[in-house]
């Protein structure tokens, strides 16, 4: 894959991301709206975290690391992939199934396991309610992951974009109807949860389907490649893992404040707008074209890959952090403020926000990185450099929580990724040139640093004159519109003047993208 076309590709992936994320958000407002943070609010987000946690436990953020490559590697040599992946596909299905069991049947030890400041009030029991109605979603949405994997490899991004995208778009239907019909919105998005995971499940099959794979379900078969893969996948689950608890830690964390829960889990959904845009397409993309690079032994063209796909991410991702940092409150308040979500919520939201946005740099160099270990089956440094961050995240939160309270769990958030992208950086140093950054990386970067600095200073003036429209019921969302305006027009005009960019590069991957 060319520079350009892995660009393009990113955009793709990035457009179909931008639109999911926009969805997810839309979901988010109503349920703050219908909910609050309330106690169904914060029992419903632990209940809905439990499958996704172990989602990224077996799928997206491990199992698939180990698979992509060995896939990818079989596509470009032609040594049987579809075969390959029929026998992942029913390996996976078959222990998925006996885990959604065992995970439904010990569901309140979960749920302490997940937020011990639940005990001795409704939010632990409505949490378990939830929790065992919607914990099968784990095998559907893990075997979506597969499929996607198997999309990706073959460069249809679209059909995989769009699986994330149609769980929100049901989520929204849902509580559409739950208003109308006066259901129970605390069960009805409970029940959502397997409903959603069924429907992107049988999109992913037809998808898969369309382009020539046909998975048929059957007893999995234990050959010489699935325990080579087992081998490889270890390490990367048992880092996808170490992730977990870090987030682990941090709900329990928020759990003994009443709220909190949900007050990450509103601020999380922001700063994954970005995140999901730049870092989570430029790791899909980058992934398989490494893998492919390095089976052919073309190292020049990875390293280019490489520079390119870490410029374009950085491009896009320290001007959003710095807008997460400088308006969290304007965001919060407009976007969420409504019904059942007060000013202390918005608040409260708004400062994990900040404290998130200064790791959201971080987040994208994981994306960025890993692809350089895994695309050479290298699994077992990223498990360390996990090890190291989850003991720097467990003792910043617990040890930061009877002074600061909830934020302790967004501040080790954000430190712990610092250390595991310096610890990822650090590790590449014997990966040759194909992990270094070259001249034209190095010069931009540090403009788009500065572009990104001016940018801040502009919104937090812009803010203090635009607070009569912020603060306006009826034009907030313009005031807010215009802020955005003013941060997109400095930070795009200032770093092509100072030479971060080209905006030409922009419209040029945009016409291809087209």
């Amino acid at each position: 894959m060319k520079p350009i076309s892995l660009i393009r590709s990113i955009l793709t992936v990035g457009g179909w991301t931008l639109l999911s994320r926009g969805a997810g958000f839309a979901r988010d407002m109503m349920m703050a709206a219908y909910l609050g943070a309330g106690p169904v609010a914060d029992a419903f987000n632990v209940a809905f975290s439990l499958p996704n946690m172990f989602r990224r436990f077996f799928a997206e953020g491990a199992f698939n690391m180990a698979f992509v490559p060995m896939y990818a590697k079989k596509l470009e040599a032609g040594e049987d992939p579809n075969g390959f992946a029929r026998d992942a596909f029913n390996g996976m299905a078959a222990i998925l199934m006996v885990f959604s069991v065992l995970g439904t049947l010990a569901m309140p030890w979960l749920v302490y396991a997940m937020a011990s400041g639940f005990a001795g009030d409704q939010r632990f029991d409505l949490a378990v309610l939830y929790g065992q109605i919607g914990f099968c979603y784990i095998m559907f949405i893990s075997l979506v992951a597969l499929l996607s994997g198997v999309l990706n490899a073959h460069g249809h991004f679209t059909e995989a974009g769009f699986v994330p995208v149609l769980m929100n778009l049901i989520f929204i239907a849902a509580m559409f109807i739950a208003t109308k019909a006066g259901w129970d919105m605390g069960l009805t998005l409970a029940w959502t949860v397997p409903v959603t995971g069924i429907a992107q499940l049988a999109f992913t099959w037809y998808s898969a389907q369309k382009l020539g794979f046909h998975f048929t379900p059957r007893w999995p078969k234990i050959t010489p490649e699935l325990k080579r893969l087992a081998t490889i996948a270890a390490p990367a689950v048992l880092a996808g893992g170490v992730v977990q608890i870090n987030m682990l830690v941090g709900r329990q964390v928020a759990s003994y404040t009443e709220g909190a829960v949900s007050w990450l889990v509103y601020a999380d959904r922001l700063y994954q707008l970005p995140l999901g845009v730049v870092g989570i397409a430029i790791g899909t993309v980058l992934l398989p074209d490494l893998s492919r690079r390095l089976r052919a032994g073309d190292e020049a063209g990875g390293r280019e890959s490489f520079n390119r796909g870490t410029e374009f991410a950085l491009a896009l991702t320290l001007p959003s952090a710095a807008a997460l940092m400088t308006i969290a409150l304007p965001l919060t308040t407009v976007l969420y403020q409504r019904g059942a979500f007060g000013v202390d919520d918005a608040a409260n939201t708004a400062l994990v926000l900040a404290i998130y946005g200064a790791g959201l740099p971080a987040f994208v160099l994981h994306k960025v990185y890993q692809p350089l270990y895994y695309a050479r089956e290298n699994s077992r440094a990223p498990f360390r450099y996990a090890v190291v961050s989850m003991v720097i995240n467990a003792a910043i939160a617990v040890g930061l929580m009877p002074y600061i309270g909830f934020a302790a769990a967004a501040l080790a958030t954000t430190v712990a990724a610092w250390a595991m992208a310096f610890q990822l950086w650090f590790g590449t140093r014997n990966m040759g040139d194909a992990a270094r950054f070259d001249t034209r990386f190095l010069s931009r970067a540090p403009r788009a640093l500065v572009a990104s600095i001016v940018m801040a200073v502009a919104l937090y003036f812009g803010q203090a004159a635009l607070g009569g429209l912020l603060g306006s019921h009826g034009w907030r969302y313009l005031g807010l519109g215009l802020l955005i305006l003013l941060g997109v027009v400095v930070y795009f005009g200032f770093g092509a003047m100072i030479g971060a960019f080209r905006i030409s590069d922009f419209r040029r991957n945009l016409r291809r993208q087209r």
